[in-house]
């Protein structure tokens, strides 16, 4: 019998301990339980795992402290392009949008894809055509700008840079727990319901100083995004054309499918030896259909976060010891 759980993460990468404050790390931590929680409490009410994932998503889209949504980075041209996919394990629905500009909340155009299109990806102006058709919010681009995005991209252009997040060295003054300058810069959340089935959502802001038009994995399915009820659920965070190549959150499921591996044994597979063997990093939270959790990264720490019904949230930042 599964157990319903959901887990979320907000990226991942390099820890900057001498930049951490308290205060910094505690909003974080506050965040990731708050939104845990949020989840926790669209399972409890019988509610799908579908709806839990792209709530929580969401909700990490509005929340500046992650690249996706508000607060998301900024391209070489000093725009900005967000990308994000959801998945359905129950039916295997993908819905996905890329290079988009002006929504609000990019999950939630991808769950109208799924849901309203025969398609599966819409990029730029057709998938923000196919959300405004669907009266999702729509803002002006400078809504998703903070001051400390457009430092890092400085930061960036300086020093010739292309960063995931936030990549490259560091001065930083924020107080942040992860190095900001090295930080991976994608939300994604998974969940099991009480009926057992799974799925999936990733969301990002992309990479500082990419050029226009690059696309990562977190809007491809199999690459930064799966769920499917026979295994898993997956939402991977880190070098995106490394996951991509390795298609990365496919190959967690097919590892258990096909090898028949353990959830742990096969996110570690994929996440410990198969990744940084092509020079990638990062990690991915999944759950599969017993409800078990797995939330395996290469890096030196990753936001994240999981809740079982009736229990509190659980949220980490770094390596345990």
């Amino acid at each position: 019998m599964s157990r319903a759980v959901i887990a979320i993460h907000g990226g991942a990468g390099a820890i900057s301990r001498a930049a951490m404050s308290v205060e910094k790390e505690q909003e974080y931590r506050r965040a990731l339980a708050e939104i845990v929680a949020s989840g926790q409490a669209i399972l409890a009410a019988g509610g799908s795992a579908l709806d839990a994932v792209t709530e929580a998503v969401r909700l990490l889209e509005e929340c500046p402290l992650f690249n996706a949504g508000k607060g998301s980075v900024f391209t070489h041209q000093g725009t900005h392009e967000l990308d994000a996919s959801v998945m359905d394990g129950r039916t295997l629905d993908v819905g996905a949008v890329a290079g988009v500009s002006h929504l609000r909340n990019p999950v939630l155009a991808a769950r109208a894809v799924l849901e309203h299109s025969p398609h599966v990806l819409f990029i730029g102006e057709g998938a923000e055509d196919f959300a405004a058709q669907h009266q999702l919010e729509t803002v002006e681009p400078d809504f998703f700008s903070t001051p400390a995005r457009w430092e890092q991209l400085q930061r960036a252009l300086v020093s010739q840079q292309t960063l995931l997040d936030h990549d490259g060295a560091a001065q930083d003054t924020s107080g942040d727990p992860l190095d900001n300058d090295r930080k991976f810069g994608t939300v994604g959340a998974v969940a099991c319901d009480l009926h057992g089935n799974l799925a999936a959502a990733t969301s990002t802001g992309g990479m500082t100083n990419k050029q226009a038009g690059r696309v990562g994995d977190s809007p491809l399915a199999g690459a930064g995004c799966y769920a499917n009820n026979a295994t898993v659920a997956v939402s991977c965070t880190g070098t995106g054309e490394v996951f991509i190549r390795t298609l990365a959150a496919y190959d967690t499921s097919a590892l258990m499918e096909y090898a028949g591996l353990t959830l742990q044994q096969a996110s570690d597979r994929v996440v410990m030896e198969k990744i940084p063997q092509l020079g990638g990093s990062g990690g991915l939270v999944a759950v599969d259909r017993e409800g078990n959790v797995a939330l395996p990264f290469n890096s030196e720490g990753m936001y994240r976060g999981y809740g079982y019904l009736g229990e509190d949230p659980v949220v980490g930042i770094y390596r345990e010891a």
